[in-house]
């Protein structure tokens, strides 16, 4: 309790060596683990296996299944314990694109970069008609398209997006940036926002674009609309794809969507509203699938050894599903190619941990962390009541990571100070490869929080950013050419020696003190959960 107490006044900024010299780090076990991670790396086998091999990852897609499957089977042949599919709950339907293809025919013809957004139909064969612009901004606004819709091609008229950046799509930080979170502080807690009032104004506003959108989707399939193009952001060709309908099976039919490119779709756009004709053809084909409405997660271990610690739990992990214009190559084959190379290379050099690793590579994160609570419900306890299972008191702690292929500059303490001085001695010994900054601030929007959510040490590492919120994050550009491999190389090294060093303390990482409980959440939005 002592030593809690006083790595809990300890400031994280300005840490002298005697602040972190209680925590001693096997130089010999580092240097093992450098070589093997640095030298011997599979990493990118591992990513490529994820993205190109497996394909799209949508959550409870074909291609999900694939990439869960080789993995589970990858990490048997390294020797892990335990490695299986486990189900964490109902999810829904399974969907993918088999095939997407749209062109504008009149006045010439063009091919446009356009997706099937998640979860609608196909045209069910090739189709051809007028693009017709549709204006509404209240049901009655519908009853003038009645029975002039059959087969058109709807548009809206849609602002274009914002003017042309000239900042570089990929940055990293800077030592200036790395030092300010390095000096952030713990804000108290403020009162709920107002955005999540019911009552609010922003709330109301919402539940009315909601219903309309509603309204909306039902008037088109009842007018037999033979496909909607909406304007996907993104510029220079990108398109961030989101849903367009849901995945619960219950969920009522919608009209054939394609998220298109803002350049297509503005061009488009003019020329409609200048009077010119306009016809545009497609053939898209899409699948559902519903055999199987269950969500799983990917879980393997390395047994612990020691009699007094082996039953305490070390986890990592990232989420393994995507969004389905690209492979997901940053979000998130990146963070879980690089926990499995994690295990693999502790496997590598022989380590007998004392405590137990595990790794989980989640799904259905992108539908809101559903894989990781599942998972926290079922092994550690509920966040709503903070009725917690025996197994929570066994987690030591958890490291995830879910920021795209930048490097690790070190790690979000998601409030949890204590726990500071031993991750600043850890990063001690790489300095050399750009990791040095704690900061008691947290990210967002990932499967840490499922943990920190019940009280556990959850954490998510600091990465460069390099262009994943610019083109890579949910868009069709997320591919594996996106993959930096020294980047991931010096992530997967840096997380094995965490997780090393995780497992040989005489204690476990300090906890923050349990949550308190949460009121309910806002009602969702039936549209793709912000991230980071």
């Amino acid at each position: 309790m002592k030593l809690k107490l006083l790595y809990t006044c300890i400031a994280l900024t300005g840490l002298t060596a005697s602040a972190f010299a209680q925590e001693t780090v096997d130089a010999a076990s580092v240097a093992k683990i450098r070589e093997e991670g640095l030298n011997h790396s599979k990493v990118m086998d591992i990513a490529f296996n994820l993205t190109d091999v497996s394909g799209p990852r949508l959550a409870g897609s074909p291609g999900l299944k694939r990439a869960q499957d080789w993995a589970v089977s990858q990490l048997k042949e390294w020797g892990m314990a335990n490695s299986k599919l486990e189900a964490w709950g109902k999810f829904g339907k399974g969907w993918e694109v088999q095939k997407n293809y749209a062109a504008i025919t009149v006045p010439y013809y063009h091919a446009i970069i356009a997706i099937p957004k998640a979860w609608t139909p196909g045209t069910n064969g090739a189709i051809k008609g007028d693009v017709v612009l549709v204006k509404a901004d209240s049901l009655a606004d519908l009853d003038k398209y009645k029975g002039n819709l059959a087969g058109k091609i709807v548009i809206f008229d849609t602002k274009p997006l914002t003017e042309r950046t000239f900042k570089a799509d990929a940055a990293r930080y800077t030592e200036e940036e790395l030092d300010k979170m390095a000096q952030a502080t713990m804000a108290p807690r403020g009162q709920r926002n107002n955005a999540f009032d019911p009552n609010s104004p922003a709330m109301a506003a919402r539940r009315k674009m909601i219903a309309m959108r509603s309204a909306m989707a039902t008037f088109f399939v009842d007018q037999k609309v033979g496909l909607v193009l909406s304007q996907g952001r993104g510029t220079d060709g990108t398109v961030f794809t989101t849903n367009g309908a849901s995945y619960a099976d219950t969920a009522k039919a919608v009209a054939p969507e394609l998220e298109t490119s803002s350049e297509d779709f503005q061009r488009i756009l003019r020329l409609v509203k200048a009077g010119k004709k306009v016809e545009l053809e497609a053939d898209i084909k899409t699948a559902f699938f519903t055999n199987d409405l269950q969500g799983y997660n990917v879980v393997a271990e390395i047994p612990g050894t020691d009699k007094k610690l082996k039953d305490q739990v070390i986890m990592i992990g990232g989420h393994l599903d995507s969004w389905h214009a690209g492979t997901g190559a940053t979000d998130n084959a990146a963070g879980s190619a690089v926990m499995m190379e994690a295990m693999r290379i502790l496997k590598a050099i022989g380590f007998k941990p004392k405590r137990t690793i595990r790794i989980a590579l989640w799904s259905s994160e992108e539908q809101g962390l559903f894989g990781s609570r599942g998972y926290v419900a079922a092994h550690f306890g509920d966040p709503r009541t903070l009725a917690l299972k025996p197994e929570q008191a066994k987690l030591d702690a958890y490291y995830n990571l879910d920021n795209g292929t930048g490097k690790i500059r070190g790690i979000y303490l998601q409030g949890d100070s204590a726990a500071g001085p031993l991750f600043k001695a850890w990063l001690e010994p790489f300095k050399d490869l750009g990791a040095t900054t704690v900061t008691v601030s947290n990210t967002g929007g990932t499967d840490h929080q499922s943990f920190d959510a019940v009280g556990l040490p959850g954490f998510q590492f600091i990465q460069d950013g390099i262009d994943y919120n610019t083109r890579t994050h949910h868009s069709n550009q997320d591919t594996y050419e996106r993959l930096i491999e020294d980047d991931l190389k010096q992530a997967a090294t840096i997380v094995a020696s965490f997780v090393y060093n995780t497992s040989e303390r005489t204690e476990m990482v300090p906890r923050k003190p349990l949550p308190t409980v949460a009121p309910p959440p806002p009602p969702a939005a039936p549209v793709a959960p912000a991230k980071n």
